[in-house]
This record gives C-alpha cells, structure tokens and sequence, in this order.
C-alpha cells in the first residue's frame, strides 16, 4: 500500500504493526509524459465528472454525448494546456449553468515578481511623484495600517517621494515600477517637500505586498462616515464582502459594534458568495423576546445584540452565488427594500471535485436552488431590486454613491414610518 504522511510517501505491507519508514525519495523521480494522450485523458475525465455529478441527470437538455465528439475535434489542434484549458472551458459552457469553473494545471507560467506598496495614492507632478492621500481605514482598525500611518514616520500627504534604497524615482515610469521585487521588505525612502535633493530626508519603512485590505477598510469607514452624517449618527452602515468566512467576520465585526442604531444600511454590493447565508438573515431577524429592567443603567434587550429597527439593503450585479441568497432571503422575511442593480443569478453550486490527472480542477456543480412554492430560483437572471439604481461612475469617481444616497433616503423615511421603539419598565410593584 502507499501510503502519505504529510508531504512523504512510503510503501507498506497491508498487514498489522507496519512502521512508517524508508519514505520515497520523490525529488529524484522523473517522468516522460505524451502531452497529447494527457490532454485527452483531461478532457474525457472533465466530460465524465460533467456527466456523473451535473445535478441535473438530463444536462440542462444538452446531448452530452454529441457535445464530446464536437469538443474532441476541436480538441485535436490544442498546442499548448492553455488551449486545452479552453476547450474544456467551451464544453462545460454547454450546460448554461453558473459555478462551471476550470483552470489550473501543468501550464506555462512566466516568472512574477512582487511588488512592494505604501498604501497610498500616487499624484505625478511634472518629473516627480508625490503623496496625493495616505489611505487609512478606520481608527479602531490597527490590523491594516499604511507604512507611512506608523509611528515614528513624519512622511504627510504632499510629501515628495524622491528615491527608494537611493535609487532615483521619476514620472519616466509609474512609480510601482521602482518597488518591484521589494514586497514586505524594509527599504529606505528619500522624501522632501519639495521636487529637490536638497535638504531631502529618509525614512526607513516596511513595504506592504498587498493594499487591498487596507483599501477595502477606507472604503467601509468613508461610507460607514456618509450614512453617519447623513442621518444624525441614527442609522449603521455594515458592508457584506462574502457569505464565506471573510463576510462572517465582517458581518460580525461591524454589527457588533452597530447593532443599536435605530436603523441599518446593509450593503452586499460586489458580494462574492461562499456559502448559504441563512446564519445572516437570522442574526438581521432576531425579534425582542423580552426586556430586563435593572437597578441602573438601561433596560436590557433580549436576545442582545439584536437589531429590531428598519433595513435597507445594496446590492449589484457583482454580488453572486451566496451574494443572490443573501438579498433574496432578505427579501422574503420582508427585512427591508433591496436597492441598486440585478445580481449575478447563479445558484447552482459546487460542492467540491476530484483533480485532473495534472492537477488542473474543474467544478461540476451538485445542486441547485428551487423556492418553497416549488419554482426555481432565476438562474442566470438573478435578484430584482424594490428600487432600482445604477451605478454612475462618474459621480463615484468624484466621491458621490448614487445607490447609497438612495439607500439613505429610503432608510430616513423607514426611520420615521416603521421605526422601533423599546417599551418602558412598567412600574414597580408592590409584592408585600
């Protein structure tokens, strides 16, 4: 038998009392392989995944026999694994299903080198780069900071950035060009307020290799700042990247911290999905259940953290999979308007596949979702928004969201029609 022990291989009689020993020596192997019989052993192995996991035993109506005599043709002038990646891509199109996902593989990969980042924007000021903003997210937010929003670093916006480890830095070349190969690396910034040398100083920071986070943080605080504002500190604002793990923690993170408005903006909007988000919709729908009364301080709500007041919730057509679930069971226990733009529409999901030969992966999607009254969800077309707002991306270039301005009237007049207000203690009794 062979058998694994973490990155080790050794082979053992299937008998009692073996010992892991005399492990395979791997580094040496070697192996001649004919890319034309893999690429077939490939695309027959996806078209049978395709055939024995599709949930739909009929395929959507598609022979899927004549689909594999097509496909193989095409299949015969592959050159490269990316063509083959192509081809089966094309044939797992026929379902016109969404979750129909290849990739991976022995392919053809250039060398990348990384970049370094200082979680700002860049302002070329004729041969010279500047600091245009330090992007920072919110206060409390101290797990995702700018190298330049640390103690210690007197580099402000409007600062020139002249050099990097002494080497010069001109408009010749956008400026992440001279910071390739130095992600998470310390380096030295020569910085002066003013395009010269002269009387320049240095710095000494450490690079970021990824601003997204940061950014991503920037972007919930300034629309966390505008609903705030806009409604005299009474409604919340939480944003919903996922329904995986990085949208339960965010979920959990901003309403913790919110659930006491009086009113909440939910914004899923560019929501990538992950799993089934009915863990959302039951910590948005917790109803009161009772009140205790208490010596001092205000009464407590139960269950606690719970939000009882009117919602509103964004959404586009970059919110997809669980990011359709999420707005439509919003919708049908009637939490609020949904506002924006149609979702992606793909709920028929994935639930995990065995690896190529190569180790290239497809996906075969396993199940698909259908509503109480026994109609399939729309797939392919997806959630219709209450209100319907597009994006304009010229107004959001200039700092002005179309949909959240609307989510901000909407949840004003909830706010005066459907508020929530906690009952009083009723009086004490006399119980001698």
């Amino acid at each position: 038998m062979l058998v694994r022990r973490g990155a080790a291989y050794t082979i053992i009689k299937p008998e009692e009392n073996q010992k892991f020993e005399k492990t395979l020596r791997l580094a040496e192997m070697e192996m001649m392989v004919d890319p034309k019989a893999e690429w077939k052993q490939l695309f027959d192995d996806a078209w049978r995944m395709e055939r024995d996991y599709f949930y739909d035993p009929g395929m959507h109506g598609v022979n899927w026999n004549t689909v594999k005599d097509r496909y193989s043709k095409m299949l015969e002038s592959a050159l490269t694994r990316e063509e083959v990646d192509f081809v089966i891509g094309e044939m797992i199109g026929e379902l016109n299903a969404s979750h129909t996902y290849h990739g991976g593989g022995d392919m053809e990969r250039p060398n990348n080198k990384n970049v370094g980042y200082l979680g700002v924007d860049w302002l070329a000021e004729g041969k010279f780069y500047k600091i245009k903003t330090i992007i920072r997210g919110a206060a409390w937010d101290a797990a995702t900071r700018s190298p330049l929003d640390q103690p210690g670093i007197d580099i402000k916006e409007g600062s020139y950035i002249l050099a990097v480890n002494g080497m010069p830095i001109t408009t010749d070349q956008e400026p992440y060009a001279f910071f390739t190969g130095l992600d998470k690396k310390t380096v030295e910034l020569t910085y002066n307020s003013t395009p010269s040398f002269a009387g320049a100083k240095t710095a000494i920071v450490q690079t970021m290799d990824n601003e997204y986070q940061l950014r991503f943080l920037a972007w919930i605080e300034a629309n966390r700042k505008r609903v705030d504002a806009a409604t005299n500190g009474e409604v919340g604002y939480i944003y919903v990247p996922s329904t995986g793990r990085d949208g339960q923690e965010e979920l959990t993170r901003q309403f913790n911290a919110q659930w006491d408005k009086k009113a909440l903006v939910i914004d899923e909007r560019f929501n990538s999905g992950g799993q089934i988000p009915d863990r959302f919709i039951e910590m948005l729908n917790r109803t009161p259940l009772a009140y205790f009364a208490t010596r001092d301080g205000a009464a407590w709500p139960w269950p606690p953290f719970a939000h009882f007041g009117p919602k509103v919730m964004l959404m586009n057509g970059w919110s997809g999979s669980g990011g359709d679930a999420f707005p439509d069971y919003f919708r049908k226990k009637n939490l609020g308007p949904l506002i924006g733009t149609r979702t992606w529409g793909g709920l028929i999901g994935i639930s995990g596949m065995p690896l190529l030969i190569d180790g290239g992966n497809i996906t075969a999607p396993t199940f698909r979702m259908y509503n109480p009254d026994g109609s399939w969800f729309k797939e392919g077309h997806g959630v219709d928004p209450d209100i319907k707002v597009d994006e304009d991306l010229g107004l959001m270039s200039r700092g002005t969201d179309p949909q959240l301005e609307r989510a901000i009237i909407e949840i004003k007049a909830a706010l005066k029609s459907k508020g929530y207000s906690a009952p009083k203690t009723p009086g004490y009794e006399k119980r001698n």
